[in-house]
């Protein structure tokens, strides 16, 4: 069977390629091995995001409950419903993505994909080949895999990646959860809302190593209050089980160079993700990769003609906005028309814990080092009357302005639903608002989106409320 293109991989980028393909008329195939959704849908974005709205319920009865005047003396946690809602959640949304596959017209073929030469794909089930197919072009977007220290055993049980810890059966009283990237974080926060003593081992000199530094500091203040353990500048020695195997036993080196032992139930990598592009028959049919991803132009086209590759799998931020935005940009400038590129310093990055997290754009110390004179304000979540009404204080905003033509370099966010506040500052950077145009638009009263213009007015020494 030919179609005019065949998308591997029906994740954040493979769906949404698939989709944007069908309106434009084209007929359209996705291979996919498991789950429609891909790992964002089944195993990561959506299932974390139930399981930390669940610790913020938690966390907001625990803290605020008695103080807005609701007695919650005799609450308890059920993980099992916890966990369930979870699933309900993928299941309800895997079922929209199945819908709009139908509705598009888009041919969902399930199975592992094998890239042949001449744009074909063979595809293949319990390793047994099921059928051969053909397109006029071919999109790669298969994803990322947990990435794991090869030098440590991984055995799914005690040591565990985000896959395994989306459905523990039980709550570990304790856990060594290496790596403090975003899904480091997450999960940090969640498993201490549920009672686990945790402790983060980051080999990098701060929390949330990619961060503000303004924003790690104030993280690390934040996680030692609530007794989030955590070493940086650490290094894992080695990790070994104890006689029964009931225990992981993880000896460390600190930053001070003192050698610390941490017996726990369970070790959490949270290292980061790889291009899943193994097994796949790139080298068959020459595709160029380099560093372990797949090489790309522009317009996401590979070395071989025809080919392209999109996502988790090329070298860009993996996040799953930026494969639907490659997405679209790939499908469109296949059919002509000259989508925009993409500004890649321009993507909104979160961390959803408590605090949450978000920034876009250059940090201070970015700035700095790419020769900018720059202006920096902040204003802290205290100052705000909104904030102080839902007893949601902690955090800041900053932002950081160039000061000779007074462009938006960049916006560093921590607090209560910052992930949502950043999205006003991707349309101002793209818009290429300055801070007096910024300054002179209305925000509600009283609402979070006032510690924006505060932070502005503070660079420019226009602050009210501070």
């Amino acid at each position: 069977m030919h179609f005019d293109i065949i998308i591997l991989g029906s994740g954040p980028g493979g769906y949404v390629a698939s989709i944007r393909a069908a309106q434009l008329g084209m007929k359209t195939a996705v291979v996919e091995k498991d789950s429609l959704g891909g790992v964002c849908l089944n195993w990561g974005c959506i299932p974390t995001k139930s399981l930390l709205n669940s610790a913020k319920i938690l966390q907001s009865i625990k803290n605020n409950g008695e103080l807005f005047g609701i007695k919650n003396k005799d609450f308890e946690i059920d993980y099992s419903k916890i966990l369930d809602k979870s699933r309900r959640t993928v299941d309800q949304i895997k079922k929209g993505v199945s819908f709009l596959m139908k509705k598009n017209g888009i041919h969902v073929i399930y199975g592992n994909a094998q890239l042949k030469k001449r744009k074909k794909i063979e595809i293949f089930k319990d390793e047994k080949s099921i059928g051969e197919y053909s397109a006029s072009h071919i999109i790669i977007a298969t994803g990322a895999i947990p990435k794991v220290d090869t030098k440590f055993q991984y055995d799914r049980k005690k040591i565990i990646t985000y896959k395994e810890a989306l459905s523990l059966s039980s709550l570990p009283k304790k856990m060594v959860i290496i790596g403090s990237g975003s899904i480091g974080l997450e999960f940090a926060y969640f498993y201490h809302s549920m009672g686990t003593k945790v402790t983060i081992i980051e080999i990098c000199s701060k929390l949330f190593p990619n961060g503000d530094d303004d924003i790690s500091d104030y993280l690390k203040l934040s996680f030692d209050k609530v007794g989030i353990k955590n070493y940086i500048s650490s290094n894992i020695n080695k990790i070994t089980y104890n006689n029964d195997k009931s225990e992981v036993i993880v000896d460390i080196q600190t930053s001070l160079k003192k050698n610390v032992v941490l017996k726990v139930d369970t070790i959490l990598y949270a290292i980061g993700v790889v291009p899943n592009i193994k097994y796949i028959g790139l080298e068959e049919i020459g595709i160029q990769i380099e560093k372990g991803f797949i090489v790309v132009d522009e317009n996401y086209r590979t070395n071989v003609d025809g080919y392209y590759a999109i996502g988790d799998v090329i070298q860009t931020p993996s996040l799953a906005h930026v494969a639907s935005h490659e997405a679209i940009n790939c499908i469109e400038n296949i059919k002509g028309l000259n989508f925009p590129k993409i500004d890649y310093n321009n993507i909104p990055k979160c961390v959803y814990s408590l605090p949450e997290i978000a920034s876009v754009g250059y940090t201070e110390k970015e700035s700095k080092k790419k020769g900018f004179q720059i202006k920096v304000g902040k204003f802290p979540f205290s100052a705000l009357g909104r904030s102080i009404s839902d007893n949601n204080t902690d955090g800041f905003v900053k932002v950081i302005f160039d000061d000779k033509y007074d462009e938006w370099l960049g916006c560093h966010m921590i607090g209560n639903h910052v992930t949502d506040l950043i999205s006003e500052v991707v349309v101002s950077r793209k818009l290429e608002a300055t801070s007096y145009e910024i300054l002179g638009s209305i925000h509600p009263h009283p609402s979070l989106s006032e510690s924006i213009i505060e932070s502005i007015a503070n660079a420019y020494g226009k602050a009210i409320h501070l």
